[in-house]
């Protein structure tokens, strides 16, 4: 007599019976059934506990008789000889009575954590027991004292011995690093399987971890692709490799976790080496993408060729050039940082002469009426008032309040601003990045702002900083900075001699007759 969906049924006792019973006495029943000494009755009860478990009333009925603490039993006593279907089976009915929440996942033995890490990593293995396996290990990833133990038996998740968790915790690579080990354990089984028995082989302070390797790879691709970060009007970086393959992240991932294990090899690395390898394989992966390969193939053909030995020679080709020409770039960049920090700081206080239309938001989070502030030429007042929603560049004349910067106390920003602090807990990240208020006067009188965009917050808390003697710490001053530098540095380097410079600048070419071009990547690939 056979089970079938139409026909749910139950067993006790060896005898099939229909499952039209009351959910507690169906868990006693299947409780038995568990521990039959018949093979085939213990198969079909599990099966058929995979099955009702999902019904929260029975999984409360089940766990209350201890249930789920047979299950971890049956995995605990687990050998070869127990069958793929009864595993199966087992850990299912296991995930669906967990995924209830009635029990913590905190609970378990290290001896059931280590049974389920060997699942993942054992071959060969069945297909529907590695991904069963694979998410309870997520799970127990999510709880936050398992974690300790998990990452003992899952090859070591970090040298963070006070919380491994922390390498899974953070964001990148998250839970994304999972979902890379999952897809190359899945999608190149063969490789895998190398992979970690060749390092079960090795003495253990020369055992390549796969785990935290993974973790660290996957860090090192979200960092170099910028995974995870909101895209860049200024981005200059291009990667025709994306439009060439599906899931490229992962198979990147596929190809450079190989790579990590060859690097590994040939430095003879210890697991005091781990640092210095990441530290090799970013290098390889960078260099590589920065030939802008056009295929997956190409791709790992390059990166492969780019062994340990070659990043040594490059990396001593790189050094020697360094030592001829960075000296005198860096003693030149001293001398003009002053010159061109007085020119931004000119730019800035000319750019709130300008001024800058605002935006008040009420208490109701209005944003209908406008405000304008600038400063006087002479650098002595802040000018201000309302202004109509077309209205530009108002004069001076027109803004009727203003402030003796004499008078300016302080410059405050984000959350310690007044505005910000009366509206506690209704304003976003947005608008706090935005905001900066100005104290003045004996009563602590303050001026708020809410800038249109971060270059304008940028610009006025700049500004502002050089009206008060201070220095100006934004990132927009850091960037331009560096920018007027380089640019500076370039022109002073510069082999002039014997060269004609012309008085004006040369004449623009007239534009194509037509755009109907384009740049092949391919030809530069061969």
């Amino acid at each position: 007599m056979y089970i079938t969906e139409s026909n749910r049924l139950d067993i006790k006792n060896g005898c099939i019976l229909r499952l039209t019973k009351a959910p507690g006495r169906c868990a006693e029943d299947l409780f038995k059934g568990i521990q039959s000494a018949d093979a085939g009755v213990r198969c079909d009860s599990l099966k058929e506990l995979a099955t009702v478990s999902t019904d929260v009333t029975f999984a409360q009925e089940f766990i209350s008789r201890d249930g789920h603490l047979l299950l971890v039993k049956i995995v605990e006593d687990s050998n070869e000889l127990v069958s793929n279907v009864i595993m199966t089976h087992t850990l299912t009915a296991f995930m669906e009575l967990m995924d209830h929440g009635i029990v913590s996942w905190e609970n378990l033995s290290s001896v059931f954590i280590k049974k389920i890490a060997g699942f993942v990593n054992a071959k060969p293995t069945d297909a529907s027991i590695q991904q069963v396996s694979l998410d309870i290990l997520e799970n127990m990833v999510l709880s936050s004292n398992i974690i300790l133990i998990l990452s003992f038996h899952v090859h070591r998740f970090s040298q963070n011995n006070s919380n491994p968790g922390q390498d899974l915790v953070r964001t990148p690579p998250g839970l994304l690093a999972l979902d890379t080990m999952n897809y190359f354990a899945t999608r190149y089984p063969d490789a895998y399987s190398r992979f970690v028995l060749e390092n079960s082989s090795r003495e253990d302070k020369h055992e390549c971890p796969f785990a935290r390797s993974s973790i660290q790879l996957t860090l090192i691709l979200c960092e170099i692709l910028r995974i995870g970060e909101p895209p860049s009007e200024t981005g200059s970086d291009y990667h025709p490799i994306f439009f060439s393959q599906d899931r490229l992240l992962e198979e990147l991932f596929c190809g450079c976790i190989q790579l990590l294990n060859k690097t590994w090899k040939e430095m003879r690395a210890t697991q005091e080496d781990f640092d210095k390898v990441m530290q090799v394989v970013r290098e390889q992966i960078t260099r590589t993408l920065s030939s802008k390969p056009t295929s997956l193939e190409l791709f790992k053909n390059k990166v492969n060729a780019l062994n340990y030995s070659e990043i040594l020679k490059l990396r001593q080709t790189e050094r020697l050039h360094q030592e001829e020409t960075l000296a005198p770039p860096v003693e030149l960049k001293e001398r003009l940082k002053p010159e061109l920090l007085e020119l931004i700081r000119q730019q800035r206080l000319n750019r709130l002469c300008q001024g800058t239309k605002f935006r008040k938001i009420s208490s109701r989070r209005r944003q209908d009426k406008l405000w304008y502030c600038r400063l006087s030429p002479n650098h002595k007042m802040l000018h201000y008032g309302d202004v109509e929603e077309d209205v530009e560049n108002p004069p001076i004349e027109a803004l009727q309040e203003k402030i003796p910067v004499a008078d300016i106390k302080s410059l405050l920003t984000g959350k310690d601003c007044p505005h910000m602090k009366e509206n506690k807990g209704k304003q976003n990240k947005e608008v706090l990045d935005l905001a900066f208020s100005i104290t003045y006067d004996v009563e602590e009188y303050s001026l708020n702002f809410i800038a249109p965009s971060r270059t304008d917050f940028c610009l006025w808390t700049d500004g502002l900083s050089v009206l008060l003697g201070r220095e100006m710490s934004s990132e927009s001053m850091r960037s331009e900075l560096e920018i007027l530098l380089s640019m500076e540095i370039k022109l002073r380097l510069l082999d002039l001699e014997n060269v004609t410079i012309p008085d004006s600048a040369p004449v623009i070419p007239k534009p194509p007759s037509n755009y109907n071009f384009c740049y092949d990547f391919s030809q530069t690939e061969q």
